[in-house]
């Protein structure tokens, strides 16, 4: 499964898959407890292939930063989202170390900390792009 069936949903703790669209909004299940909850279309609802983190040159994808915090962890989990605001700022600033401190807040980090600890603890671990059936090439 890839990110673009992942979504934050503002007011929701967690994150959700994307099942179906309907006419009102969409179905989702929680990744945390497998519950379905429909979702209005007036919700503010993110994907996570949409969402970027500002570094000093450009807007990494969140997909990317997953990455690069699964190959500093080999595939584990990283640290809690709840560990101190310092130890939050310099883990991330291993992983992304020219990301912008002034537009990253530590309430971000920990929301990315706790989404790819909670994606890796739901066994999805493939962060990079989808592609498109090559079947469109012949």
């Amino acid at each position: 499964m890839s990110l673009e069936k992942i979504l934050s949903i503002a007011g929701k703790p967690g994150l959700y898959q994307l099942k179906t669209q309907t006419r009102s909004g969409l179905l989702a299940e929680s990744l945390v407890d497998g519950k379905k909850i429909t979702v209005s279309a007036r919700q503010n609802v993110s994907l996570l292939s949409e969402i970027a983190i500002y570094t000093l040159t450009e807007e990494v994808p969140l997909r990317d930063v997953f990455t690069k915090i699964s190959e500093k962890e080999s595939g584990k989990e990283a640290i809690s989202h709840k560990s101190s605001k310092d130890e939050l700022e310099e883990y991330f600033f291993n992983v992304l170390p020219d990301y912008d401190e002034d537009r990253v807040y530590p309430s971000d980090i920990k929301k990315v900390l706790q989404w790819y600890n909670l994606l890796t603890k739901s066994g999805i671990s493939d962060f990079s792009e989808a592609t498109e059936d090559s079947s469109e090439e012949e």
